[in-house]
């Protein structure tokens, strides 16, 4: 079974990813994010950096 989450950046997709693996005792499989040279800027200043991040997933995909 797959089972597909999808949203923007911040929305709590690995957090209900966790959720349903724990619940439904399934292995988690996150996206590959250690690429992104923007994304701790972005926890750290969201409104600074989200276009950036944004723009860059955009480019890799």
């Amino acid at each position: 079974m797959y089972i597909a989450i999808a949203g923007n950046i911040g929305s709590g997709k690995s957090t209900l990813t966790a959720l349903l693996a724990e619940a439904f005792d399934l292995k988690p499989v996150y996206e590959a994010v250690s690429e992104n040279p923007y994304l701790e800027d972005f926890y750290r200043d969201m409104a600074s950096y989200a276009f950036h991040s944004q723009v860059f997933f955009l480019a890799r995909r």
